[in-house]
Parts: C-alpha cells; structure tokens; sequence
C-alpha cells in the first residue's frame, strides 16, 4: 500500500501541472477557440469605453457584475495571448493553493498524497473549464479560502476571499450567506466586502454610467430565473427530467431551490458544530458547492468544476480514513470517468446536459453522508499509513 501511495504522491500533480500546461500552449495557438474570455475581453473594451454590457432582452450572455468588467481590463490589455494565459494562470493558483490548503489542515503528514489524489480524480472534470477560461475556477478556489478562512476566524482573509469570490461570480453570495449563519460575528466582514466590490466600479467610470450598469444589472439577475430564452440549455437537475421530455416549470423550478435551500443551511450547521474541525471546512464547502452546481439556474457543462474538486478531496480523505470498502473505489472511478464524458463528440452531445447532474448526486451524496457518519462515530480514524 505504501508503494501505491508513493506513486500518487506525484501522479496526480503532475497530471494536473502538465495537463495546465498543455492547455495554455493549445490557448495560446487558438485564445478564441472554446473560449470564453472574448466576452470577457469585449466586456472590459465595452466598459472603458462607457457603452452597455449586458443584453436585457435575454437572460443570458455577459453575467458578471460591472467590477469583474473593470478589473478584467488589465488583462484585456495584455491581449488575448499573455492576458488570457495570465487569468487562467490566476484561477489555476488560486484552485491548486485552496486544495493545498484544505489537505495541510485535514492530514499534514499525508498532505502530498491527498493533494495529488485529489487532483488526479478532478482532472477530467475540471480541465473543459480550465480550458475555457471561465471565471468558475477563479470562484471555486475563492469560494473554498472563504469558508476556511471564516471558520479559522481569520477576518482579513475573510475579506480578501470574500471579495474574490463575487467579483468572480455573482452565485458566490450562496457562501456569503452560509458562511455569514456560520460566523455572525462575520457577517460586517462580509458586508464590508460586499460593499467594497459594489462600490469599486466608480473609481473607473462615471458615476451615472455604473449607476446604469447597476439597474441592468439587477434586472438581469432577477429575469434569470424567469427567462424564457430556448438559447440557454441548464445542465442543473432539471436537465435530466427535459432529456426525458419532462418540463419542469420555472415556478417548480424555482420552488424546489428555495426548500432545498433549508436543508442545506440546516447541514451546513450541524457539519460545523458536530464535525471533527478539521474536516469541517471540507464538508461545509462541499455541501455549498453541491447547492452552487445542482441547484443554480445558470448551470452550463463545465460548472460542475466547482464540485470535482472537492469531491476529489473528500475522496482522497475516506481513503486516508476507512482500511477496506467498495463505495469509496466506485466512488473515485465514477469521479474520474465523469470527466471523460467529453472525449467522444458523439457521446458528448447524447450527454451533455442530464449527465453531470446525475452523476455528481450519485457522488456527492454518500460522501456528504460519510461526514455524516463520522460526526455520528459510525467510522474511527485508521493510523496515519507510513510512506517508505
């Protein structure tokens, strides 16, 4: 065991290292293919140039807030080459160090192992958004710091990740308000940084323009989850009910997130207050990007980077924890092999919105349910397995 261990201690980071790579080289031949950074680069052209950024006619196209247009603008001008290669490199460290992180707190002696399995397992699902360039990776690192960093009760980190994670993305207020019933003595922290990125925008542009940019806006995000635009396909947990040719109304829709929304709160609290604290962390963040993936009315293909990766963790660490047991071997084949959906053109198209969904619940579910578990006492920690 020990020698199979040995070889995942750089397996795994060297896929996820070399695979980075590769995917900067292919950008850098290719910056608009299977990108999305030309609408980021067009969103921040737009901005200086004090013109409109979003389309209210639908609820789709640009979605991010007027601040994520205005710091994008130095990458913007750094072209589509150095500038996109830059942002990606971004989001790649901030993923890769929150992952470190997490694995340092939970099991320091094995961190190595835990880091590169863990990686290993997310690859495939992770790489079409690394690719992509989407903002989701930026957010997924930053959302994870922020509830590490509010559990460890650290308020300039706090603020730092805090601010991170809504400029990357808007749905980064779903761990706002987890994090804000988990720490209310943090709750001015995240207020503060809230205010700070609405506020930011004015220091680059006129105030009755971001004023503007502010209305439609608010207009966008609140026509999302009643747009009737068939140009946006959801891959969240509607999508396997429409592959069925089952419609699932926007008002059931809707709905079923708002009751969802109390269990989650009410797991995310027990996790932290019945939950080894050095599992904590993992299994609260977890449960929010579990929410984030399959319950967010914007889900796309490749948002289910945002629950991979710590997916992959907390399998690396019932592997560090349980000697013995099938689940947690499917479990990891069924991580890997999600990714691997994409390989096949064909059979990308026949899955490409229902089975995501799908498969990430079969996953997640039992592992939410081994935090469960070892809250309960139901699993005993095993010894720290020795390298040699």
């Amino acid at each position: 065991m020990a020698k199979v261990r040995q070889s995942w201690d750089w397996g795994g980071l060297a896929l996820w290292t070399g695979g980075f790579v590769v995917i900067l080289v292919m950008a850098s031949m290719a910056p608009d293919h299977r990108s999305v950074m030309r609408a980021y680069r067009i969103a921040s052209d737009m901005f200086l140039a004090g013109k409109p950024l979003y389309d209210l006619d639908v609820a789709m196209g640009y979605l991010y807030s007027p601040a994520f247009a205005a710091l994008y603008v130095p990458f913007m001008k750094l072209g589509p080459v150095i500038g996109d290669s830059l942002w990606r490199i971004l989001g790649f460290a901030v993923l890769t160090y929150a992952v470190w992180r997490q694995v340092r707190t939970i099991e320091p002696e094995n961190r190595l192992w835990m880091f590169s399995y863990a990686l290993f397992l997310a690859v495939p699902v992770t790489a079409g958004a690394l690719r992509n360039g989407q903002a989701t990776i930026l957010l997924t690192g930053a959302c994870w710091l922020l509830v590490l960093s509010a559990l460890e009760g650290r308020r300039a980190e706090t603020f730092l990740w805090a601010t991170i994670a809504v400029i990357a993305k808007p749905t980064a207020l779903i761990v706002f308000l987890l994090v804000g019933a988990l720490r209310l003595r943090l709750v001015p922290v995240l207020a503060l940084s809230l205010l700070f990125v609405l506020a930011l925008p004015y220091a680059f542009a006129p105030a009755a323009y971001i004023n503007q940019l502010y209305r439609d806006f608010a207009t966008l995000m609140t026509s999302m989850s009643v747009d009737k635009s068939s140009a946006f396909e959801m891959a969240d947990f509607t999508a396997p009910f429409t592959a069925l040719g089952l419609s699932v109304s926007t008002q059931a829709a809707t709905v079923v997130r708002i009751v969802a929304a109390v269990p989650t709160l009410l797991l995310v609290l027990w996790y932290d207050r019945h939950l080894d604290r050095r599992l904590a962390g993992l299994a609260v963040f977890l449960t929010a990007a579990f929410y984030m993936s399959v319950l967010n009315p914007r889900v796309e293909y490749n948002t289910f980077a945002l629950l991979a990766m710590p997916a992959g963790v907390a399998l690396a660490v019932i592997w560090d924890n349980e000697e013995g047991g099938t689940l947690r071997g499917i479990l990891a084949l069924a991580l890997f092999a999600t990714g691997l959906s994409g390989i096949n053109p064909h059979l990308q198209e026949a899955l490409r919105l229902w089975f995501r969904p799908v498969a990430m619940t079969a996953i997640t579910l039992p592992i939410l349910w081994w935090f469960w578990s070892v809250a309960q006492g139901k699993f005993k920690r095993q010894g720290t397995m020795a390298h040699v």
